[in-house]
Order: C-alpha cells, then structure tokens, then sequence
C-alpha cells in the first residue's frame, strides 16, 4: 500500500461515482487529511484500475457483482465493498472516508 488509500468508486457509467467522489475529497480536506487518493470510473474499468488501488467502493446498484469484482482483486490484494445507499444516495463524503478506512481494514 502507497502512503495515501488508493480509493477507487464505481458506478454504473461513471457519472455518479464522480460526484460522491469529490464529495469525499471535500470532505478529506475539512478534516486536513491527505491521506486518501480518490477515483471514481465507470464498472467496465474496475479492471484497469484494480493494480493501482487499496480499495473499491462499489455504488449501491452495482451490489450483484461484488463477489465478481472481489474474485478480480483478490490477486491485487484490494478489498471491495459496497457503498450504502444512505452514504451514496446523500452524497456524504465524510461516510465514504469512514467507510473505505473500514474496508481497507
């Protein structure tokens, strides 16, 4: 692991992924921390971006393939959880923070 969490978000398209994603930036530096590395791409990249990450954060909707996408980053020793509809649903950076910190274990 990098000095920072490599936090990667997927969703669907990407879009959505985005924007939870700078929430938590937002939120990462109301808190003076720069310890996270946020990225949010679209579930047809996961693949790509499983090499450069400590954890994926999976939205809510993508649940069904998270024992696939925890299979895909075993090798890369990446943990993988789905975000709560809660956390993404009212965009809380400060929950995503906490929750990633709680999958990277």
């Amino acid at each position: 692991m990098s000095d920072k969490l490599r936090v990667l978000i997927c969703c669907g398209a990407g879009a959505s992924s985005g924007f939870i994603a700078q929430a938590a930036r937002k939120a990462a530096a109301a808190r003076g921390s720069d310890q996270f590395e946020i990225t949010a791409r679209s579930e047809a990249e996961l693949n790509e971006y499983l090499p450069d990450s400590d954890v994926v954060l999976l939205g809510p909707h993508l649940e069904y393939m998270k024992d696939d996408a925890a299979e895909r980053a075993r090798p890369f020793g990446v943990s993988v959880a789905v975000i709560p509809q809660i956390i993404y649903g009212t965009m809380d950076g400060n929950g995503l923070l906490d929750l990633a910190v709680a999958t990277a274990g």
